[in-house]
């Protein structure tokens, strides 16, 4: 059997009965409790924890056709090809395969191709992330079919992934943004804690969330990443050091609510968000951790560090921070040789200086 995460995953309870029974159940908040019946450690069992945890219906005992495309996700989330991926990532994906099932799971699997996959991406234009995850999702399920010799092509071969959008993406926090929560939430607020721990760390929410003492070792702290499992370990900055010694902070983390008990990830991008407002920061937790890359790279930091640091592979994301921040670099060594020059003007191309005349044309 496979273990489930650790830390367990949120809103997942275990129950021993008179009989010494262990018994599970999700319970969101002081909602009902929903009990799941298949055996722990199962794909049966994590599918119905997904099904419980985003309130959709208990998936049903697989009685589907055995040549339809809902029969051919069922038995992907059987193989390690799915079980492999991280907590995050299935959580997320679960959430697309439901809805293929719904809207097209009794198609056969096999007619399935590259003009559907492409349509599908299509009609998701209008949010280009949910496109690029379906995407991602459905690369993944044809992949390990055609692996495992159910299709003899794969539809997803050499589809282009969705145009991302000419804008910055999540707004960045500027400094003035981040002195003006400072200013609202000063040192000794549970919401300074959750600020500094998010900047001074430059870890997702979601691993935020998770961080606490038992991860600091020597002044350092590691931590697996949620995303992508990835081991990262950074320095307990002085200036985050001094806010932790404020608290208030967890027994086992951090970043807590004002009952004293950690936050799950939702619960804290909705309450850091709240924090936000009331300091008039119109800013996300991710706008934040895009602060920390920026800082990083604005201070020398490589692309491998900075991949160190925020768990990044490939060198893509690093390499925008680090572009970005050589620009600047450059172009400000560019204008104090400027500066130092008896001309007035930026030399035309052709090396010739304009005349006052021309200037004023």
């Amino acid at each position: 059997m496979e273990p489930m995460p650790r830390p367990r995953p949120p809103h997942l309870q275990r129950q021993v009965t008179r009989h010494g029974k262990a018994v599970w159940y999700v319970r969101m908040g002081k909602g009902r409790r929903t009990r799941i019946r298949a055996t722990f450690g199962t794909p049966d069992f994590d599918a119905e924890y997904h099904a419980a945890i985003t309130a959709r219906p208990r998936p049903p005992s697989s009685n589907v056709a055995a040549d339809t495309l809902a029969w051919l996700i069922e038995r992907y989330r059987e193989t390690p090809a799915w079980l492999d991926l991280s907590f995050s990532t299935r959580r997320q994906r679960e959430a697309i395969l439901a809805h293929i099932i719904e809207s097209a799971g009794k198609q056969p699997y096999a007619q399935i191709t590259r003009a559907t996959i492409v349509a599908g991406r299509d009609r998701r234009h209008g949010t280009p992330a949910q496109a690029r995850h379906f995407l991602e999702t459905m690369r993944g399920l044809f992949r390990w079919a055609t692996d495992a010799q159910l299709v003899k092509t794969n539809p997803t071969a050499g589809v282009a992934d969705p145009a991302r959008p000419k804008n910055s993406g999540i707004p960045v926090w500027t400094e003035e943004q981040v002195a003006a929560y400072e200013r609202r939430w000063p040192l000794g607020t549970r919401q300074r804690v959750w600020l500094d721990v998010l900047l001074y760390t430059g870890l997702r929410r979601g691993d935020a969330v998770r961080l606490g003492r038992q991860h600091v070792r020597n002044g350092a702290a590691t931590i697996k990443t949620e995303k992508n499992d990835t081991e990262v370990t950074l320095p307990i900055l002085p200036v985050l050091g001094e806010t932790l010694q404020a608290g208030p902070c967890g027994d086992l983390t951090f970043i807590i609510g004002a009952n004293g008990h950690p936050l799950d990830k939702r619960s804290f991008g909705n309450q850091f968000r709240k924090a936000c407002r009331a300091a008039g920061v119109r800013r996300s937790a991710h706008g934040l951790r895009k602060v920390a890359a920026t800082r990083a790279a604005n201070a020398g930091a490589t692309v491998a560090e900075l991949e160190a640091i925020f768990g990044w592979s490939g060198g893509r994301m690093a390499s925008l921070y680090t572009r970005a921040a050589d620009r600047r670099q450059l172009a400000r060594r560019a204008m104090h040789k400027l500066a130092n020059d008896e001309r007035t003007s930026i030399p035309s191309p052709l090396g010739k200086t304009p005349s006052p005349s021309e200037n004023n044309q």
